[in-house]
């Protein structure tokens, strides 16, 4: 698939992780991490992408993840002691359309101050630049592509 090939290369400056599953193409990078004295939370960004060959179309989905796993100093609802061990997990999908803006805006939805700044509407021109420029239809999805 050059097609892919050409988007890989063409994401190479944000560092990320590419796999691929069954056609299913996954890039994965961390925008954003916050450290604490026992705990430690990630702000990922993540794409998936798939290419329907016979119908010359890439479908396109995007997502912002939030990660955390430490220690709290806790307490439950009842007043007592919890064991003070958490992990914990959120996510964001762009849903009703494409995201845009700075990182602070994306770390709202998550309610911390993240200071680092991630342009998703430039990574989603790009890739939509390379799939026409290669001939094929661009559709941006709103729930994952499967």
């Amino acid at each position: 698939m050059a097609v892919m090939d050409d988007v890989k290369q063409a994401l190479g400056k944000y560092g990320g992780k590419w796999s691929e599953k069954k056609g299913l193409w996954d890039f994965s990078t961390t925008i954003a991490e916050r450290k604490g004295l026992l705990s430690k939370k990630k702000l990922t960004y993540s794409l998936k992408m798939r290419v329907m060959e016979e119908a010359k179309t890439v479908k396109f989905s995007e997502m912002l993840a939030e990660a955390s796993a430490g220690f709290s100093s806790g307490g439950d609802l009842d007043g007592g002691f919890s064991s003070g061990f958490g992990v914990k997990k959120e996510s964001y999908n762009t849903f009703g359309g494409s995201r845009q803006g700075a990182i602070e805006e994306q770390a709202k939805t998550f309610g911390k101050d993240y200071t680092y700044q991630f342009d998703y509407q430039r990574v989603r021109s790009v890739v939509q630049g390379v799939v026409e420029q290669a001939g094929y239809c661009f559709e941006y999805q709103t729930l994952l592509v499967k």
